[in-house]
């Protein structure tokens, strides 16, 4: 059985280069465009990770991420920030909020790939 990686990002060709990385990989895709979206997609499925950016209108992906870890069904699915987010200030914040690990944008998909499978439990 295939692993499930839900990805939000409001770049729809972002999603489609994560996704393509993902997909080539092995894994399952979901896609949201933002964190409120996001959240509609935790519906009771097994998430095994969640890929989001941090910038993103409606609801960033902090905030989504401290939603995420309220949620008694994904309070224990990993996190990767994918932003151009650098400043250390906001992957402190991040970190605080539940985010396994932090990648910047621009990324190169191997990059990526190797977190993902270093988060991604059986």
């Amino acid at each position: 059985m295939s692993k499930t990686i839900l990805i939000v990002d409001d770049s729809s060709s972002l999603r489609t280069v994560v996704k393509l990385a993902l997909t080539r990989a092995g894994y399952d895709v979901l896609e949201a465009g933002d964190g409120e979206e996001a959240l509609t997609r935790l519906d009771g499925r097994k998430i095994h990770l969640i890929v989001s950016d941090v910038n993103m209108p409606r609801m960033d992906g902090i905030t989504f991420l401290t939603k995420v870890k309220a949620h008694p069904s994904y309070k224990f699915t990993p996190v990767v920030m994918l932003t151009t987010e650098g400043q250390d200030a906001t992957k402190e914040r991040g970190r605080a909020a539940g985010a396994k690990a932090w990648i910047v944008k621009p990324f190169n998909p191997p990059v990526l790939l190797d977190a993902v499978s270093k988060l991604v439990l059986a």
